[in-house]
């Protein structure tokens, strides 16, 4: 009996590469989620210290958070779109 060798081509190899990038492109949410969770615990120890800037410390915490999500955004669509526009292997 003869073993037949098993070939993998060369899309295969493409499109395992693009999940694994999607993946790697969605662990940009991880430093995410860490940065709003310190941001927000900051400032609610802000507030505790000084009850009476409530109001500043929220709207600076709010845009903070805000613009922490942005890199987390764009990992999130870099992801969508090497698994759904495959741009790496439309020519193979």
């Amino acid at each position: 009996m003869e073993m037949e060798m098993a070939t993998i081509s060369a899309k295969s190899v493409v499109l395992g590469f693009e999940a694994l990038g999607a993946g790697i492109a969605l662990l940009a949410n991880i430093g995410t989620g860490i940065g709003q969770g310190i941001c927000g615990s900051k400032g609610v120890e802000a507030v505790g210290r000084q009850p009476e800037a409530a109001g500043i410390i929220t709207r600076t915490m709010i845009v903070g958070d805000a613009i922490a999500e942005t890199g987390g955004i764009y990992g999130f669509v870099f992801a969508l779109m090497v698994m759904f526009m495959r741009p790496f292997s439309s020519n193979l």
